[in-house]
């Protein structure tokens, strides 16, 4: 199974009730370059995380150390007004907007894009305006 659909069948248990996925994108919190130094160290320090954008917000869980696309628990819950990039860079883009420092691959930069992009045209929810109020002589 490819890994998008992978992380967003397995994060379905950390949704509410009708919320929508609009993004999803792995990461992980160690550098890559520390692979060619020193391999077990990368192992000790790194931890795999999945991203999952959704309508009304946006979740940052941990998968471990060993695994892409098997979230286990939640790290931390953003507001979905969040701006994730503009993501950049030849191989690895570094985000500082999720609460850590995060190395995302290039592969994922669209899904960032799409992220960002879908949640400037929505309204946060509970954002909508008051109702006008009833007009002059109402009595109802």
């Amino acid at each position: 199974m490819a890994i998008r659909p992978k992380i967003a069948s397995n994060s379905q248990r950390f949704l509410e009730p009708g919320e929508q996925i609009q993004a999803v994108f792995s990461a992980q919190t160690a550098s890559q370059w520390l692979v060619f130094l020193a391999f077990i160290i990368f192992f000790i320090v790194n931890r795999y995380r999945c991203v999952v954008v959704t309508d009304r917000r946006i979740l940052v869980l941990d998968a471990g150390k060993w695994t892409l696309g098997n979230p286990k628990s939640v790290v931390r819950v953003l507001p979905r007004s969040t701006r994730i990039g503009p993501a950049s860079g030849l191989i690895w883009y570094l985000s500082n907007t999720l609460g850590e420092v995060l190395r995302i691959h290039k592969r994922f930069q669209d899904d960032i894009a799409q992220a960002d992009a879908l949640a400037w045209t929505q309204p946060p929810t509970g954002s909508l305006p008051p109702p006008p109020p009833p007009p002059p002589g109402y009595s109802g």
